[in-house]
């Protein structure tokens, strides 16, 4: 099973300046509120855009960061 790995370097938030944990666990958060969401918003999207695009939008501008940035190494 292929495990997605991300790296963010040159961050200030640990002494090695290099994130593995925290972005990799917002990835796949990312990954599975959007089978969700993505969908749901999709549908709201027919009948009202812009609260439709909000919620296509809440994964990647919401979960991410708030998941990357709470682990700091």
């Amino acid at each position: 099973m292929f495990v997605p790995v991300c790296v963010e370097c040159g961050t200030r938030s640990n002494p090695c300046r290099c994130k593995v944990v925290g972005p990799t666990l917002g990835f796949l958060a990312l990954a599975v509120s959007a089978l969700v969401e993505w969908p749901v918003g999709a549908i709201v999207y027919l009948f009202k855009h812009e609260k439709g695009r909000r919620i296509m939008a809440h994964p990647v501008s919401v979960v991410y960061p708030s998941v990357s940035n709470s682990i700091p190494i």
